[in-house]
């Protein structure tokens, strides 16, 4: 039953925004931590984003102060908003939702930053 979908993909130009999100039908929802990973064409998968169980948040260094994780516990949805894109932020983005005993994982949703 456990299913994870990423959304809000798409393509937009430098400078431009997109927020994706992470549906999760998963029981206690609330009780996993959230993480956003991207993959570029060729590249190893990198952590992106993550927030606690209690809403606290992390960022990888290249996008700090450009992207906010959030999470909606009554929706069972987490969030990447994302401004200032830039083109070496293209990449599929996928959500990771953990728990020290099991972990699951999104298909991804393509985000493509070009002229």
């Amino acid at each position: 039953q456990v299913q994870l979908v990423e959304s809000g993909g798409g393509l937009v130009q430098p400078g431009g925004s997109l927020r994706l999100s992470c549906a999760a039908s998963l029981n206690m929802f609330s009780l996993y931590a959230i993480r956003w990973y991207r993959q570029a064409p060729g590249k190893q998968r990198e952590l992106v984003a993550a927030i606690t169980t209690t809403g606290i948040t992390n960022y990888e260094d290249s996008v700090k102060g450009r992207f906010t994780i959030s999470r909606d516990n009554t929706k069972n949805t987490a969030y990447l908003q994302m401004i200032s894109l830039k083109p070496e932020d293209t990449a599929v983005y996928f959500c990771n939702a953990y728990h020290p005993s099991r972990g699951y994982w999104g298909q991804g949703t393509q985000v493509t930053v070009s002229s």
